[in-house]
């Protein structure tokens, strides 16, 4: 009754001004049912709800392309849409302290879909323990992915328990937890469908007599990677590596003892892999022999190996003919030299990506790199002394298919740089670093001749030279496992991110080892290689 008593009112206004103004000058016409008609609509129009029309399905599918933070605003907008953002949500990351237990009811209520879960914890706090692990295990039992970081309250039996709840589990990954052979056993007996497994500083492995081979177990039907980091005593994994048939890569980085032995009877059974990575090994020519048994490899990564020499590259070189992505980092120890790589060149026609860091090649190696591995594309020339510019002239006259180039900590000068400008003639991209000799007006002028080329150029200070790529972008990566802060607005729930605190990084860069080359390759290989790569 109300709106329609104003209506009438508002139209008999309008009737009466229109009467009356046509007894009023027209310049007044345009200014008065203007007014009026706006009036009019203000009063009679509503904006329909679109939004509360679509269906809870449309609505998660939206979710799914938001960021972290959106989802978190969305969720906040009305009760709906926090029961949807929470029943289509995924990925979970949770602050793992003590204090979490109270909340797990609530916290997996609401998330009730999640399959992947990452729980970390502040190295200062007190962590989760069994209790709230299996807890979570109950109300995630379709969890395909788990997280595990820095929880170590946790023990071998709440691992026990966990594994018999979530037996779809199909990737693993643990770093500085204290549990030991006992719960990676339970993990590996109940997890049929485990395909990758990376263990960093498991604290619970006993060391010598004492400890407790881990393996094989149901999962060595299923697992195709497993990357061991920083265990006192790794080899302990070896009935697993050796029982899982299926295994395409094996990545072992800073694990102690000797593994030449245990190599030779790993590639005797396992001869299907397609990615090896060495890093601060003890392993000699005669572990490098013994890889030259798996005729499929694509991928290797000699990564600070003292031991190894000309004599292992040429033997994997020889019979590892599928070869295209090649890390040497021969730490200064000039045991690799032009034989070894002449041997690449002259069998490993597929070659795609080559990093040399700490290995000085001549022009006569890298010549017949360029002029019979037609297909290479990546090339990274560190800390080199025999890299000069006679070498880089003669890759810009033979690298035809050539597109991204890397020199850091070489004696290169203008002169061999201007080369570039004629030649590669798919080089989009040159990274040069700390080649004093090289300067920003060359620079300059490669990019006015080459239009598309990318050309950075840093000839800064010299400094402590890394190039290993063990931590952060070959494993957890990448992309892999993103830790997604999904936390709910809890007191005892503190957003996780994607990495530690950039001090701690900072303190920590000489140990991992992120350097200019590893950095470098890490992106450019993200972009150009296959999911195996």
């Amino acid at each position: 009754m109300g709106q329609t008593t104003s209506t009438a009112l508002i139209t008999s206004r309008r009737d009466s001004n229109l009467s009356s103004q046509r007894s009023k000058s027209k310049f007044t016409v345009p200014i008065i049912p203007m007014q009026v008609e706006e009036q009019t609509e203000y009063v009679l129009e509503e904006a329909p709800d679109y939004i509360s029309d679509l269906p809870d399905e449309c609505l998660a599918c939206i979710f799914q392309s938001l960021s972290s933070g959106d989802r978190k605003r969305c969720s906040l907008v009305c009760r709906r849409w926090l029961r949807i953002e929470g029943q289509s949500r995924h990925r979970l990351s949770l602050n793992a302290q003590s204090d979490l237990l109270p909340f797990v009811t609530s916290l997996f209520s609401r998330f009730d879909a999640v399959t992947k879960l990452a729980l970390k914890c502040d190295r200062r706090s007190v962590s989760i323990g069994d209790e709230a692990l299996v807890a979570i295990s109950i109300r995630c039992r379709n969890l395909t992915r788990l997280k595990l970081r820095a929880c170590r309250e946790l023990t071998d039996a709440g691992m026990a328990a966990f594994a018999k709840n979530c037996k779809a589990l199909k990737k693993l990954s643990c770093g500085s937890c204290t549990f030991g052979a006992k719960g990676m056993n339970a993990i590996l007996d109940n997890c049929p469908s485990l395909e990758d497994l990376s263990v960093k500083r498991l604290r619970g492995i006993m060391d010598g007599a004492m400890a407790e081979p881990i393996g094989p177990g149901l999962a060595a039907a299923s697992l195709k990677t497993i990357c061991l980091k920083e265990l006192y005593n790794g080899q302990c994994f070896g009935p697993l590596i050796i029982g899982s048939k299926n295994l395409k890569t094996l990545k072992l980085f800073r694990c102690s003892g000797d593994w030449d032995k245990l190599l030779e009877v790993i590639a005797d059974r396992v001869t299907g892999m397609v990615e090896i990575h060495l890093e601060r090994l003890q392993v000699s020519d005669t572990g490098l022999v013994a890889i030259s048994n798996c005729l499929n490899l694509e991928i290797l990564h000699l990564v600070k190996t003292p031991e190894c020499t000309d004599i292992g590259l040429v033997s994997i070189a020889e019979r590892c003919r599928l070869l295209r992505k090649l890390h040497i980092d021969g730490w200064k120890a000039h045991r690799i030299g032009d034989d070894g790589l002449m041997a690449v060149a002259k069998y490993c026609l597929n070659l795609q990506e080559l990093v040399l860091i700490g290995v000085n090649p001549t022009q006569i190696s890298l010549e017949l790199l360029a002029s019979n591995c037609q297909n290479l594309e990546r090339l990274a020339l560190c800390g080199s002394d025999t890299v000069g510019d006679v070498e880089i002239s003669c890759i810009a006259a033979k690298c035809v298919a050539l597109k991204k180039l890397c020199i850091k900590s070489c004696p290169v000068s203008d002169h061999g740089m201007e080369a570039l400008a004629n030649g590669c003639p798919n080089l989009v991209k040159v990274k040069v670093k700390k080649c004093r000799a090289v300067t920003y007006e060359c620079a300059d002028l490669l990019r006015m001749k080459r239009g598309s080329l990318a050309v950075n150029l840093d000839s800064g200070e010299p400094e402590h030279q890394d190039a290993s790529a063990s931590d952060g972008g070959v494993q957890e990566n990448v992309g892999e496992f993103l830790s997604v802060p999904n936390q709910m607005p809890l007191p005892s729930i503190a957003p996780s991110t994607t990495g530690r605190s950039t001090s701690f990084k900072s303190r920590l860069g000489l140990w991992s080892g992120k350097s200019f080359a590893a950095c470098t390759f890490r992106g450019w290989s993200s972009g150009n290689s296959s999911a195996r790569g």
